[in-house]
This record gives structure tokens, C-alpha cells and sequence, in this order.
């Protein structure tokens, strides 16, 4: 672990991790609004066909920073027009005319790079472009992903009410006088700019890991814009940090560790998210079967109760297919919560309030689907039971004002109406 603080306080991992940072930054940010609107296949094509750009310039100028990033960017604004030019004027589909267009350009770039690198004195490596290399960036390539860095989030910034507004609501956009396409082209210019920047850190090829994982895991941790930008931010730089640690560690190339961790942190919020990850959801699933397993039980228990009868356990148990534990388990909840009086297996005042909603909503239920999706009777009592326990009160009512407020369900037993709580009269 020392070797590895040694290592990492070095004056070129430190200059690697401050690159990395910046690209995993700004990646995340621009991220969300590729993912958003479905361009993630765009950022993908973006990154490839950046290459042809990189390698002409490299012909014309030599090695050098600023030609590498203006190739580039030209190279990039040059797929954009092409895929949306195929997209508006050709009958081509969207995903196919994105595949056209970038497997040209990339072969284009693999084979102009090929044939340069056998010339003598030229030491251009298709592999640093494709994967990256964090550990040998220079001062200038610093500099310039720090002023790339700036200009993307400052744009973000300024024009986010625009972007917003043409990401989610592309004709209240164009009502309100915003252009649609040329955002669109800008941020592909955005896109072009944040894939150069991260062609030394993570390469043409897992960039598009670091623009798309990050927004992707922030987007199932929030749904503000806003909070899911700071995330996906936040998620990038984490991810490019710990993956610059990993390789450094592992004696990895850093690129694929970055794309690494930031697939492992989305596979932690897959299954961890707070509300939408697979453990939160499960565990929702389960509460609401306990739910309805309780509901179920104090409708039986009202229906069993009518006409003076003792309810049955056994045949409720049997009915619910209900184990004894199970069915202690749910007694003692409900009379936790004042619904029942468990010796007794009596209903409460509350808990007969319940029920009779419950009774209410299925009776309901079945009129509607009897009346208005022509159901017969003996079809509709399994949807009721199922949606009976789904029904808000203020759906119960515009059902009941729908049907024309009904007495009788289609087998001819009585729809309770809604109940006074104070007084427990019907009305």
C-alpha cells in the first residue's frame, strides 16, 4: 500500500489523475443529455470517427496538440452533418445511417493510420488512440482538456433552459423560438470537443463508457436534470480516479479500469439504488404483497362477519393460501395498527371502514369492466381482486360518478357507498 501512495504522488500520476478527473467531469455532465435523447449510439459513432481527422492532421502539421484537436473536431462536425443528413433526406433508419456513417469514417482512419506508420521517423500508434494513455500526458494536453472542461460546462450552464426544454419537449421548444436542430448540432459540437479531450486519457473507444455509464447511473439515482447532472459529474470523476487508482495498482492500461469501475459503481446502483434498484424493488414488491395479504384478510374477516356469523381462521388461512406463521404474523400487524382485535377476530371501527372500501372497490371494479369493456360475469372477478387493492379513493369516486353511481354489482350484491369516519353512517 505504501508502493502505491509512492507511486500515485508522483508527478505524472498525479497529472494523469487530474486529466482523468477532468474528462470523467466532464463526460458525466455531457453524458446525460447524449443519454437522454437517445444519442448514445451518436457518441459512439462521434468517437470513432474522429479518427480519420487526427491522423490528417498529424500529415499535415505533425505531432501536435491543437492540430490533433481541430482534425478532430472537424472530423466530428463532419459525421454529425453526414448522420443527419442520411437521417432527414435519405428513407434510411436512424441507428443505420449512425453505423454507415462512422464504420466509414473509422476505417477510413484505420487504414490512413496504417499506412503512415510505416514510413520511417513516424511513431503514431493506433493503440494510444483506441484505449488511451492516462500516464503520458504532457502539460499542453492538460491544458487543453482544462479549457475543453470549461467551455463544456460553462455551455451547459448557460444554455441549459435551452437544452432542457429540446431534450424533453421538442415542439414546445420550437413554439418557443428555440432552433431544435442547430442545439442539436451544438451539442454535437459539444460531444466532438469532450471526445478529443479524452482521447489521451481513455481513447476513441471507452470514451463512450465515460459519457454514457456515469449518466446512466445517476438517472437511477434522481429524475431532476439538474441533480442527475451533479451526479453523473460527481460519478465520472469517481470513476476516473478509482480506475487510474486500479490500474496503477493492477499494472492495467488505465482506460479500460476507468470504463471498469464506472460499469462496477452502475451495477452497485442497479441493485442498491434507494427507489428504483433491485433491492429497493424487491423489498417495495414484498410490503405491498404483506399489504394485500392484510387486506385480504379483513375482508374476509367483514364478509365472514355479516349476517352474525364467527369468522373462521382455518378457512380463511386455507382461502389465502397462508401459512400459520404467515398468517400470526399479518394478525399481529393488524392489531398493531388498530384494525383488529386478535382474540376475537373482530373487526375495529377502522378496520371495518377498510374493509367495506375494499368491498367497495372490487363490487365497483366489476360494474365497469361488466359495463364498459363488456366483460361478462363470471370474467371479471380476478382483475377486480387484483386492482381492488390498487384503487385510489379519488379513482374509486370517478369510477362511481362514471357508472352513474350503481347499487348493485353484475352478480347483484350491493356497492357500499363511502362512509362517514366520525359517524360511521353510510351515505
Amino acid at each position: 500500500m505504501s508502493e502505491l501512495f509512492s507511486i500515485l504522488s508522483e508527478v505524472w500520476a498525479i497529472r494523469a489523475i487530474v486529466a482523468s478527473s477532468m474528462v470523467g467531469l466532464m463526460c458525466g455532465v455531457l453524458g446525460c443529455f447524449i443519454v437522454l435523447r437517445n444519442m448514445s449510439l451518436v457518441g459512439d459513432a462521434l468517437a470513432h470517427a474522429i479518427l480519420p481527422g487526427v491522423v490528417v492532421a498529424y500529415m499535415l502539421v505533425g505531432y501536435s496538440a491543437m492540430a490533433f484537436f481541430t482534425g478532430a473536431v472537424v472530423a466530428g462536425l463532419a459525421t454529425a452533418v453526414g448522420i443527419t443528413w442520411i437521417q432527414q433526406r435519405v428513407k434510411t433508419k436512424n441507428d443505420a445511417a449512425v453505423g454507415i456513417v462512422f464504420t466509414s469514417m473509422f476505417s477510413l482512419g484505420v487504414i490512413l493510420i496504417s499506412r503512415i506508420s510505416r514510413q520511417d521517423g513516424v511513431h503514431l500508434d493506433l493503440k494510444d488512440f483506441l484505449f488511451g494513455y492516462a500516464l503520458g500526458v504532457s502539460d499542453t494536453d492538460l491544458l487543453l482538456t482544462g479549457l475543453v472542461m470549461v467551455y463544456v460546462l460553462v455551455s451547459v450552464v448557460v444554455f441549459y433552459r435551452y437544452l432542457f426544454t429540446s431534450t424533453f419537449q421538442s415542439v414546445v421548444a420550437e413554439t418557443m423560438g428555440i432552433s431544435v436542430q442547430l442545439l442539436h448540432y451544438f451539442l454535437m459540437l459539444l460531444l466532438s470537443f469532450a471526445v478529443v479531450a479524452s482521447l489521451q486519457t481513455v481513447g476513441v473507444i471507452l470514451v463512450v463508457a465515460m459519457l454514457i455509464t456515469p449518466a446512466a447511473t445517476a438517472l437511477l439515482l434522481s429524475q431532476r436534470l439538474q441533480r442527475v447532472i451533479v451526479l453523473a459529474g460527481l460519478i465520472g470523476m469517481l470513476s476516473a480516479i478509482l480506475g487510474m487508482v486500479v490500474a496503477v495498482w493492477l499494472n492495467t492500461p488505465p482506460g479500460p479500469a476507468m470504463a471498469l469501475v464506472a460499469t462496477f459503481l452502475y451495477l452497485l446502483t442497479v441493485v442498491f439504488a434507494p427507489k428504483r434498484g433491485m433491492m429497493a424493488r424487491a423489498i417495495y414488491r414484498r410490503q405491498r404483497r404483506q399489504l394485500t395479504e392484510r387486506e385480504d384478510i379483513l375482508k374476509r374477516i367483514f364478509r365472514q362477519s355479516q349476517g352474525g356469523q364467527q369468522p373462521r381462521p382455518a378457512l380463511i388461512r386455507e382461502q389465502l393460501d397462508l401459512s400459520l406463521a404467515a398468517w400470526n404474523r399479518q394478525l399481529r400487524t393488524l392489531r398493531s395498527k388498530g384494525l383488529v382485535v386478535a382474540e376475537e377476530l373482530k373487526l375495529t371501527d377502522s378496520g371495518q371502514l377498510m374493509a367495506l372500501r375494499l368491498v367497495r372497490a372490487h363490487r365497483l371494479w366489476e360494474t365497469y369492466l361488466n359495463q364498459e369493456a363488456g366483460l361478462s360475469a363470471d370474467q371479471i372477478h380476478e382483475e377486480a381482486e387484483r386492482l381492488e387493492h390498487l384503487l385510489t379513493d379519488e379513482m374509486l369516486e370517478r369510477v362511481d360518478r362514471e357508472l352513474g353511481y350503481p347499487t348493485q354489482d353484475p352478480h347483484g350484491s350491493l356497492i357500499p357507498r363511502t362512509r362517514d369516519k366520525k359517524a360511521g353512517l353510510e351515505r
